[in-house]
């Protein structure tokens, strides 16, 4: 025997669980069957391909026993089961990168937890919601020894040598007295109906009933034992569109993916043709725990022919789509395709390009309160795939959505068009990291005068990737508004006129900041502030910067230029101030204040605060 200490993020959540206030205690069993099916499914797979298990007499089964005198249920299967090795990695520890980012979300507040349990898939350790005590005996198939895995739910558990004749897992739950209700037939049967219908083996229920025996004075009441299969046992993804109703689509979708909430919608097809294939996908209501960690867990399983081969290959789906839960199935590959196979197969290729196609189409279609849940959860990574997926970089682009500097909440592209000036074709934006800020960025104050719409994108990581590698959208053309004119009603000689006025001041402000900025110039695009910094988009570092963003690298700093409103009140005093001290303070303090108002940080804070300080010392 040897003790172990489970993992701390799994000591948080069995904590979690054995004083959970969480009120679908039931859903236990959903995960303890799914784990079954899973076991069940790999064993399968060795059974069809590997010689040494293909003379094996099997065939899948789940065994759920009520021992009412005992006060224990138990569900066992015939699977692939584990080692002790996989007790410790799979039970002990982590067994999905989600798990640290859901326990890193509790509060400390039971209630409040509780209530994150339904959006996030806690598999085995749900036991722990109706166990004292939990043994799990399990034997790998192919391997001699089988082990026993005890644990009562606290800080630590003991795997024990033991004897199994069959390869498989049996888990073994001593029932809370306060949970006694899951000893009752009735109850478990219409568990397994309501959550594992179709589950695709034969689910078989062993319970104790009381008879009468006999006749007369000899009658009497014994206990005898009794088996039935409680559940379809039928592929769902196989049967017809048509026999299948909403609830058995969703009830199939907990089953799969450990989600207790409803998904936003499901997509059902089957393809026949060169290529024969079925596809069920859904789409969850709240985005994976996982969604933004290299190391998420695909959502998606590939079956050939109904035979289960990896639910780990993150190539079923473009990258951008690993939100995605459900189940590729291929009449076409061999059971025995490798992962290396997989990269590379064309038929593999296809359904994948049907799959993306079908998924954002039916996205596309979500009503506008699902739309909105969609676009809240997933609107980034729709954005992951304007830059990934060229073939549907139309439709994703018809997907997305922006904030507006004239519309509240988000827009279409198509929303902007229809307001957008047909005759330029032109899409505007403004890229940055604070809603805030940008939309009381000086570059806005010409477009809000002219009542010219701008996309606020404050994804800055993202945004700054994708937006400039979009180019066209409808035959519009995206315009980042930091590196482009102003509208304004000036012409070209006013406005050469008005340089030429201001030459000499421009080139004194230019000498103080020196290599600060590439350029001090007038501009027309202020209304109401005195100064903006824009950036250069003929230098080189302005489109390396890109570049860099997309190998993840460090970004340049790009060349600013400080753009000065020959209408302010501030510049005109400038321009006839002859105290070169005082100027000095000024010219910096209208660089600095530009760039705090574009999100930027001036390079010497202190040395701005003072010089902030002393003018307005000498103005008061």
């Amino acid at each position: 025997m040897s003790k172990h200490q489970f993992q701390t993020e799994i000591g948080q959540l069995l904590k979690l669980m054995t004083h959970s206030l969480y009120s679908n205690k039931e859903i236990f069993l959903r995960e303890l069957i799914s784990n079954s099916s899973d076991a069940i499914d790999k064993f399968n797979y060795l059974h069809l391909t590997d010689d040494k298990f293909k003379e094996e007499n099997w065939s899948g089964k789940i065994n759920v026993t009520i021992d009412e005198e005992d006060g224990s249920l138990t569900i066992g299967d015939n699977g692939i089961g584990m080692n002790e090795d996989d007790l410790i990695n799979h039970l002990g520890t982590i067994a999905k990168s989600g798990t640290k980012s859901f326990v890193e979300s509790l509060t400390g507040d039971a209630k409040k937890d509780s209530n994150l349990i339904g959006q996030f898939g806690v598999g085995f350790y749900s036991v722990f919601m109706v166990a004292k005590h939990v043994d799990v005996i399990t034997k790998k198939a192919g391997e001699d020894q089988a082990y026993k895995f005890t644990t009562d739910g606290t800080g630590e558990f003991e795997i024990t040598p033991v004897t199994k004749e069959s390869h498989g897992t049996v888990v073994y739950i001593k029932l809370k007295d306060e949970e006694k209700e899951f000893l009752s037939k009735w109850k478990i049967e219409e568990i397994i109906k309501k959550y594992s219908n179709h589950i695709a083996y034969p689910i078989i229920l062993n319970y104790t009933e009381e008879e009468s025996v006999g006749e007369g004075d000899d009658k009497e009441t014994k206990k005898v034992k009794k088996s039935e299969q409680v559940n379809d046992a039928t592929a769902l993804w196989t049967l017809p569109k048509s026999s299948l109703k909403k609830e058995d689509y969703i009830e199939f979708y907990k089953t799969l993916s450990h989600d207790n909430e409803d998904p936003l919608t499901y997509i059902h097809n089957k393809v026949e043709g060169a290529n024969e294939f079925t596809t069920l996908f859904y789409i969850p209501k709240k985005a994976p725990f996982d969604l933004y960690r290299a190391d998420y867990q695909s959502g998606v399983k590939l079956y050939v022919k109904r035979v289960f081969i990896t639910d780990d290959d993150k190539e079923l789906l473009p990258i951008y789509l690993r939100f995605v839960r459900g189940i590729i199935d291929s009449e076409d590959l061999p059971l025995n395709v490798s992962r290396e196979i997989l990269q590379e197969n064309r038929i593999l290729a296809n359904i994948k390009q049907h799959s993306t196609k079908k998924i954002l189409q039916a996205i596309k279609k979500l009503n506008d309160d699902d739309f909105k849940i969609f676009t809240q959860e997933y609107n980034k990574v729709i954005k992951e795939g304007i830059f990934q997926d060229y073939t549907n970089k139309e439709l994703l682009l018809e997907i997305v959505r922006y904030k507006s500097s004239i519309e509240d909440g988000l827009v279409s592209l198509d929303d902007y068009i229809s307001r957008g000036n047909s005759e330029k074709k032109e899409i505007y934006y403004i890229i940055g990291e604070d809603e805030k800020v940008l939309r009381n960025s000086p570059l806005l104050e010409a477009y809000k005068k002219a009542n010219i719409e701008v996309l606020i994108m404050d994804d800055k990581e993202i945004d700054e990737i994708v937006t400039p590698s979009i180019g066209t959208y409808k035959e519009w053309t995206f315009k980042d508004i930091t590196t482009i004119d102003a509208p304004d009603s000036k012409t070209q000689e006013e406005k050469e006129e008005i340089s030429k006025e201001y030459k000499e001041l421009t080139e004194k402000i230019k000498e103080v900041l020196g290599d600060e900025v590439k350029e001090v110039k007038i501009t027309t695009r202020l209304t109401t502030s005195p100064s903006c910094v824009v950036k250069d988009s003929s230098d080189p570092m302005a489109s390396m910067a890109h570049m860099f963003a997309q190998m993840g690298q460090p970004v340049p700093e790009a060349p600013l230029i400080l753009e000065i409103n020959p209408d302010h009140e501030m510049i005109k005093k400038l321009d006839k101030l002859e105290d070169k001290d005082k100027f000095a303070d000024l010219a910096w303090i209208l660089f600095d204040s530009a760039k705090l108002a574009e999100g930027l940080e001036p390079k010497d804070k202190s040395a701005f605060a003072n010089r902030v300080a002393k003018i307005a010392t000498e103005a008061i």
